[in-house]
């Protein structure tokens, strides 16, 4: 069954140079910017900007080349009124992109540094604060327990929402994002766990959602086989992807962050279509 409305998207756009799918392609800022325009045309709501990657393997970035690499498509697309999101557990690269007003900020630490607190408190942005097993930091290849992954998930929200509102963060800015491959675990267990159990942390919180399985790790084990220990290769996992973020719109999320904006964009008119409106 649909929920009442369809889920807003969030376009991903790597600006680095290792990300795990498509590191390298976009580090020059104009095609950095043709793709934003690309993402925007094809339905994403916020254009979300990765300046750094942060699967296990990539290469550590400081604070002052993410600012280099955001500045000219920040500047960019602001004046050609795109909205856009940042994605950096940084201090300073956070503070700098509140300085500049942008619409989305995402932090895989769920926004760790309560010095940062009271300046998210005065901005207007909405923010996606995301749990980890690792708790700080870039994913690492963590085991992970699909038995208790969820209690756990549940635990690290209740504490930082409390310290965010007692901050005073206003409630209707907060989105909240589970985490999904290695940042639950190095097997899909733990993500398939999460899944299942996303409307279990809608009541507990009653706040939007944000998944993003889009060509994630636990994808390329499922699509490989669970037992064989392989993973499928990042370009083969769109499929898997698709029919990932089907399911989570019709589970009702809020928001799906996507490398494969048109993919999903055209998939939700069609499916719309065939089911007809909700009564």
């Amino acid at each position: 069954m649909w929920a009442e409305a369809a889920p807003e998207i969030v376009g991903i756009l790597n600006c680095s140079e290792d990300s795990f799918s498509d590191g390298g392609l976009y580090l020059q800022p104009e095609r950095a910017l043709e793709h934003a325009r690309r993402l925007h045309a094809d339905g994403a709501r916020y254009v979300e900007l990765g300046p750094a990657s942060s699967h296990p393997d990539a290469k550590e970035v400081s604070a002052s080349e993410e600012i280099r690499r955001l500045e000219p498509l920040v500047e960019a697309l602001a004046r050609e009124g795109i909205a856009t999101g940042v994605d950096s557990f940084r201090l300073e690269t956070q503070r700098w992109c509140l300085e500049r007003g942008v619409a989305l900020l995402n932090d895989i630490d769920g926004f760790a540094e309560p010095q940062l607190w009271p300046q998210l408190a005065r901005a207007s942005c909405r923010l996606v604060v995301m749990h980890s097993i690792q708790d700080r930091g870039r994913a690492t290849r963590a085991p992970g327990d699909p038995d208790t992954v969820l209690e756990r998930i549940e635990s690290f929200f209740a504490e930082r929402l409390a310290g965010l509102e007692a901050a005073g963060v206003a409630r209707d800015r907060l989105i909240l994002d589970p985490g999904m491959g290695f940042f639950l675990g190095v097997k899909p267990d733990s993500s398939l766990a999460v899944l299942r159990g996303l409307g279990r942390l809608r009541e507990r919180f009653g706040l939007p959602l944000l998944v993003s399985v889009s060509r994630k790790s636990f994808l390329g084990g499922l699509l490989a086989g669970p037992e064989s220990g392989e993973s499928r290769a990042v370009a083969e996992r769109g499929a898997g992807t698709l029919a990932a973020e089907l399911w989570l719109a019709q589970c009702g999320v809020e928001w799906i962050r996507t490398h494969d904006v048109r993919a999903l964009s055209d998939a939700l008119r069609v499916l719309r279509a065939v089911e007809g409106p909700p009564p």
